[in-house]
């Protein structure tokens, strides 16, 4: 092997959400996990709810930000045929704005 390309090998921590810590050896120092061996459902045998990465959320922020957007788009196209027939209805020479004004 060449000397000086591979990472350190040392013993690393992994602490679960559930509190659970216990050692490993790894090159990086600490994990962070949200199921481990004691709280995952299948060696417990008791139902969890794992929302990873906060889905559930993202869904959510997605839907709220479509729902704005499609909000924004129905008031530019209502404005937009606002000022159209705001145009059809404005007089088209100076004799018919002559004739409005007597």
């Amino acid at each position: 092997m060449k000397t000086g390309i591979h990472p350190e090998y040392q013993k690393a921590t992994v602490t679960c959400s559930c509190g659970n810590t216990f050692e490993v050896g790894t090159t990086v120092k600490n994990i962070n996990v949200e199921i481990c061996s004691k709280c995952h459902p299948f060696w417990t045998g008791a139902e969890k709810f794992v929302d990873m990465e906060g889905r559930v959320d993202k869904f959510k922020r997605k839907q709220d930000t479509a729902e704005k957007e499609r909000n924004k788009r129905i008031l530019a196209i209502k404005e937009k045929i606002a000022k159209e027939k705001a145009r059809k209805d404005a007089p088209k020479s100076l004799k018919d704005m002559l004739k409005t004004l007597q």
